[in-house]
């Protein structure tokens, strides 16, 4: 059985190595800030570097919050590029640049390793429940070899072709999701200040075409007030911003993530950027000069 290293343990990496374990897999994990006891309970061996964690593994899985975390991870002091690579595959799980990750494959590649890259979609819940979509750019083996793990983190999961593809795709999941909660918000507020209420709309809503994950998950956060975060305003932030630039870069206009944009930059000036990204609503609510949530907003 192939022996797993799982860097990253936040929202998403703790139940989504804890999954792997529990489908038997031997793990090594490493996390900058202090592990989860859950992990270790579950019979994880702790490590104090991404390389110790590296040298004990045949595939090693990533998922940490932005390109330059990734780099680091990979190449910096003590990182996985310090351990011998031969015929071992580094999964990044991450959502990050597709350019930065064709230039990190290339590096691993060099070094004798294979490279995937599989950023996955469907937040704390999917995490936790194994049923994520993952999106995977890679070579045929190595996606081939990976997939047994890829199986017990995610029910979705796409083989979009070589490495980079699979981040291009999250890419596209990031501005369809953004525009999605920005769609869901403008109509609880619009129907909250025509008089209607809110939930009662969202539940009727969810029995027609306009019906969404979005609309059942976010839109339920948004009238219950409940906004601790399943993805944070910060990466979703993040992510767009990425969005936007790859779009100058190869001539691609992107209004709707431009005004998303906005959004979550005002979440963040109001120090939201630890929200939920379902909380882009306070700013449609200031914009009306309505709550949907009387004083909870």
């Amino acid at each position: 059985m192939e022996k797993i290293a799982f860097i990253g343990l936040g929202i998403m990496g703790v139940p989504m190595c804890l999954n792997i374990m529990k489908g038997g897999y031997p793990v090594f994990s490493y996390t900058r800030s202090q592990t989860h006891p859950s992990i270790p309970e579950a019979g994880a061996t702790i490590c104090d570097s991404p390389r110790a964690a590296a040298e004990q593994a045949d595939i090693i899985i990533m998922i940490v919050n932005d390109t330059p975390n990734v780099e680091h991870v990979l190449f910096g002091e003590n990182g996985v590029s310090e351990a011998d690579l031969t015929g071992k595959i580094i999964v990044d799980m991450s959502t990050i640049s597709p350019v930065a990750t064709k230039e990190f494959a290339a590096k691993i590649i060099a070094a004798g390793g294979d490279y995937i890259d599989a950023p996955v979609s469907g937040g704390d819940v999917g995490a936790q429940a194994g049923s994520l979509s993952i999106m995977v750019g890679g070579s045929e083996a190595a996606f081939t070899r990976v997939l047994p793990i890829f199986t017990l983190m995610g029910q979705n999961i796409t083989h979009i072709g070589e490495v980079g593809t699979g981040q291009i795709t999250k890419m596209a999941n990031q501005i369809i999701v953004a525009q999605s909660i920005q769609a869901v918000a403008e109509a609880l507020v619009l129907a909250s200040k025509a008089g209607a209420d809110p939930e009662k709309v969202r539940q009727a809503l969810m029995g027609g075409f306009a019906n969404s994950r979005i609309l059942e998950v976010h839109g339920k956060r948004m009238t219950s007030g409940s906004f601790q975060p399943g993805f944070k305003i910060d990466l979703h932030q993040k992510d767009i911003t990425s969005a936007l630039n790859t779009a100058r870069e190869i001539g691609v206009a992107l209004p709707g993530a431009a005004v998303f944009q906005q959004l979550l930059s005002s979440c963040v000036a109001q120090g939201g950027g630890n929200w939920d990204h379902s909380a882009v609503i306070k700013v449609i609510e200031q914009l009306a000069h309505h709550s949907i949530r009387d004083e909870k907003a």
